[in-house]
């Protein structure tokens, strides 16, 4: 399997698309040509447990990687999750689910991806003979960055720096990074949003100079945000994991046409069940709920995409996003796979702050989603009614996800032409990842404290707490740093030495 960057440039293999992270001219990697599942394959995953299935996925894009070593490491990443199975679909009531993503390390959906990561980005480097140490840059609206740094600690030839927009995550969101252990890992607060903090990380991903100045050092540049192929990949696993544990728990027959919510900032999650669709999964429509933060929203009702709007930090910080960095990936499918349009388009964004779609890819990819939107009280709403419903507790990632979906099954009601479809709503987060918010959303009370939120969430849903934020309580923050956007590559050169 070979990759090629959305803004052109020569097709490379996998292991160079994960060492890399970004394509030429700033461009993201995609697959040359989707990988297929066939029904014998869609059959044969019915019996395998989740590594099994996620290494049948994943071998498709990284075929270089041998199967059994991919298999071993993946079993044993899934082994740091708590419970039986990494990625449990929970049946709600007939025709809604919720896909729980946030049983590994740091309770976010994250996990899925950056247990994994580390062992490709270890082979890639390997199987491509690079010596040089990896420096992992990223940027994090709150769970990306935890979830590297715990991915990656003290992993061999390896450094990860993250920067986090001060302010901007919640407080367990950043307590998790602040207190983390390990040599090689650096955290780092950005004054602005994050929008200002990934556009910073980007302009170094997209600077020669700031390569040459790293490769004086022995530093190779890498990623763990989604504009990875190696973070993509392996999310696209669990949406064929889902839709399996439908058929085996005889909710739906082969064949049956599911439909996924997911609640969306940086569109990567939502783009990798996009990619399980085009592999061959029985796909309905794919539902992109966003918060306040509704630029997603506007762009698949009207076909443009405009940035410059107001920003608003909210409940579900993970989603505070103007920028959402994995659609120019959908936009390389919906023109014809054309690198010029794409670097056009980008361009425009990047001066005017927006861009428009033709006519005709807007026509496909409303074919493709819903979108819809969850201002702050339909948020709180939703996470009540729901846990009074059905005595389950959503964080307010999941709840902007389950009133979009509520609110997109009505609308398909209303159509006697349609057929209800089973919805499956993705959970992102534990409800324990931002406790004031959600204890909020229950009780319509605040609390100041974080671990006070987490006793009394846990007093009321009974849902067990996570063992690794319970740690977390008595730990000291290692990483008060704080900088400008434009200091970050300073602080960069600091770190590595």
């Amino acid at each position: 399997m070979k990759f090629i960057g959305t803004r052109g440039g020569k097709p490379v293999t996998g292991a160079e698309a994960i060492v890399r992270g970004m394509a030429e001219g700033g461009g993201l990697y995609v697959p040359e040509q989707f990988p297929a599942v066939t029904e014998d394959e869609l059959s044969a995953m019915l019996g395998m447990n989740y590594p099994e299935r996620a290494a049948l996925i994943i071998g498709k894009y990284f075929d270089e990687f041998p199967a059994d070593e991919l298999l071993r490491e993946l079993t044993a990443a899934y082994e740091k999750f708590e419970g039986e199975d990494p990625v449990p679909l929970i049946r709600i009531e007939d025709g809604l689910y919720i896909l729980e993503l946030f049983h590994g390390p740091t309770c976010a959906f994250k996990d899925i991806a950056l247990t994994v990561l580390p062992y490709l980005m270890r082979k890639g480097c390997d199987l491509l003979h690079v010596k040089d140490e990896i420096l992992i840059l990223t940027a994090t609206s709150g769970d990306t960055g935890k979830a590297a740094l715990e991915g990656f600690r003290d992993a061999r030839g390896v450094k990860v720096a993250v920067f986090y927009p001060d302010e901007g995550v919640s407080k367990m969101q950043k307590l998790q990074m602040v207190t983390q252990d390990g040599e090689n890992v650096d955290v780092v607060a950005v004054k602005g949003n994050f929008d200002d903090c990934q556009s910073a990380v980007k302009k170094i991903f997209r600077s020669q100079e700031c390569r040459d100045k790293l490769a004086e050092r022995g530093v190779l540049l890498s990623s763990a945000n989604s504009i990875n192929i190696g973070r993509l990949v392996p999310q696209i696993a669990y949406y064929f994991s889902a839709y399996c544990d439908l058929v085996t728990s005889e909710q739906i027959k082969m064949g049956d046409e599911v439909d996924f919510s997911v609640p969306t900032g940086n569109f990567g999650n939502i783009l990798a069940a996009y990619y399980a669709k085009r592999m061959g999964l029985p796909i309905g429509t794919l539902v992109c709920a966003s918060n306040r933060n509704n630029v997603l929203t506007d762009f698949f009702r009207k076909g443009i995409y405009d940035k410059k709007r107001p920003f608003f930090r909210t409940m579900s910080p993970s989603m505070d996003i103007l920028v959402s960095s994995n659609l120019e990936r959908l936009l390389f499918e919906l023109c014809g796979r054309d690198p010029a349009l794409v670097v056009e388009r980008m361009k425009s964004l990047g001066g005017a702050g927006r861009y428009s779609l033709r006519p005709e890819e807007l026509r496909e990819a409303c074919e493709l989603f819903y979108a819809g939107c969850a201002g702050e009280e339909d948020t709180v709403e939703c996470v009540y009614e729901f846990f009074e419903e059905f005595n389950y507790p959503l964080d307010t990632h999941t709840g902007v996800a389950m009133h979009v979906a509520r609110e997109y099954c009505r609308k398909r009601a209303e159509d006697v032409n349609l057929q209800p479809r089973p919805m499956v709503v993705v959970s992102t987060a534990s409800p324990y990842k931002c406790p004031q918010a959600v204890y909020y959303a229950l009780t319509g009370n605040d609390v100041k404290d974080s671990f006070k939120g987490v006793k009394r969430i846990h007093l009321i849903t009974a849902m067990k707490v996570p063992e690794s934020l319970k740690a977390l309580r008595y730990k000291p923050p290692r990483f008060k740093t704080l900088v400008a956007p434009d200091k970050i590559f300073e602080e960069v050169m600091n770190f590595v030495g």
